[in-house]
C-alpha cells in the first residue's frame, strides 16, 4: 500500500489504473479499427457540434496547439476534417468536420458506447455512476481540464 494513502484512496486509485490500464485500451479498439487514436475521435466529436477555431478546439481537446496542429493535420489528410479562414481574423483558422468525417463517427459511436457500457457503466448503479460523474468532474476541474458538465458554469480558460 502506497504510504499515507488511507484504504478508500488506495481503494479508489487501484480501480481508476484498472480502468485505465485495462478498460481504456478495450474501448479504444472501437476506433482504431477505422485509424483513429482517442485524441482525434474526440477531436471528431467535439467539432460533430459545429466548426471550431483551433485555438478553441485545442481548449476544449485539453490539448496543446502543437499537438492539436499535427492531429489536425492527419484528420484533413484523411478527408474528416477541413479548415478554413476565420471570417472574423484571417489569422486563425477554423475546422470543420466533413461528411465523411461525421460518417466515421456516426459508425463508431454505436461500438464505442456499447464498449463503455461494458468496460464501466455496466458494472454500477445508476446512483453510483451520477457519483463517479460528479467525482471525476470535481477532479478534472481542480486538474484545469475542459469538460462537457451541463451543470457548469463559465470555467477559467473559456472552457465554458
Amino acid at each position: 500500500m502506497d504510504e499515507g494513502l488511507g484504504r478508500d484512496e488506495q481503494r479508489a486509485w487501484q480501480g481508476l489504473l484498472a480502468v485505465m490500464l485495462v478498460g481504456i485500451p478495450r474501448v479504444e479498439r472501437t476506433f482504431r479499427a477505422y485509424g483513429l487514436v482517442h485524441i482525434e475521435y474526440g477531436l471528431l466529436n467535439t467539432l460533430a457540434a459545429g466548426p471550431l477555431r483551433l485555438s478553441d478546439l485545442a481548449t476544449l481537446g485539453n490539448v496543446s496547439i502543437s499537438r492539436l496542429s499535427h492531429r489536425v493535420s492527419k484528420l484533413v489528410e484523411r478527408g474528416y476534417v477541413r479548415l478554413r479562414p476565420d471570417e472574423n481574423d484571417g489569422r486563425a483558422s477554423v475546422a470543420e468536420i466533413t461528411p465523411e468525417g461525421r460518417a466515421v463517427i456516426t459508425a463508431i459511436a454505436p461500438d464505442h458506447a456499447r464498449a463503455l457500457r461494458e468496460v464501466l457503466f455496466d458494472h454500477l448503479s445508476p446512483e453510483q455512476v451520477a457519483a463517479l460523474a460528479d467525482a471525476m468532474q470535481s477532479v478534472g476541474a481542480k486538474l484545469g481540464a475542459c469538460m462537457a458538465d451541463d451543470r457548469a458554469t463559465e470555467r477559467p480558460g473559456g472552457c465554458g
